[in-house]
């Protein structure tokens, strides 16, 4: 038997056929991290974001109340009474972080109005508020001490401007 003659050129071949192009479905392995990631990132954002809001809201109701009360000693001019609002504001701020600043007399109120990065000065003038609240005429410089008090409400509107207990105490 003969074998059977090739064609002078070769066998004959098929067409070439590429794979089909890659599915954009499933994902690498990179882009699901790429979305973690992204994801992870507006979380963050968006608690930052919610966290600042409620801040800034915090901010705005307690100097609102304090212009409530700057307005109310401009109809009635009423130190001791601008003395006394004023010092429960500041004591109802301060026991949001500290639950004995309802109890502190003196020393241990100032330290504790000293836990918010503020002046000397303020200090002093939110100290003198402590004196006019037990005189039936306290005399009170309204504007300095409401000036004084929208600094450290302002200061104080921020839980991360207080300075730890811990601290305080150990300095004691």
């Amino acid at each position: 038997m003969m074998p059977q003659s090739l064609p002078l050129n070769g066998p004959e071949l098929r067409d070439i056929h590429l794979p089909p192009a890659p599915s954009w479905w499933p994902l690498a392995p990179g882009w699901w991290a790429m979305m973690v990631l992204v994801l992870l990132a507006l979380i963050v954002a968006a608690w930052f974001l919610l966290h600042r809001h409620r801040q800034h809201k915090r901010q705005r109701l307690l100097l609102g109340e304090l212009e409530e009360l700057a307005a109310r000693h401009a109809r009635v001019g009423d130190d001791a009474a601008l003395a006394a609002a004023l010092h429960q504001l500041l004591r109802r701020v301060a026991r949001s972080h500290d639950e004995a600043a309802t109890r502190q007399r003196g020393d241990s109120w100032r330290r504790t109005l000293a836990r918010v990065p503020v002046a000397i000065p303020v200090l002093d003038r939110l100290m003198a508020l402590e004196q006019a609240i037990y005189r039936p005429q306290a005399k009170l410089d309204a504007p300095a001490t409401l000036a004084a008090a929208r600094s450290w409400l302002r200061a104080a509107a921020s839980p991360r401007a207080w300075k730890p207990l811990a601290v305080e105490q150990g300095h004691v």
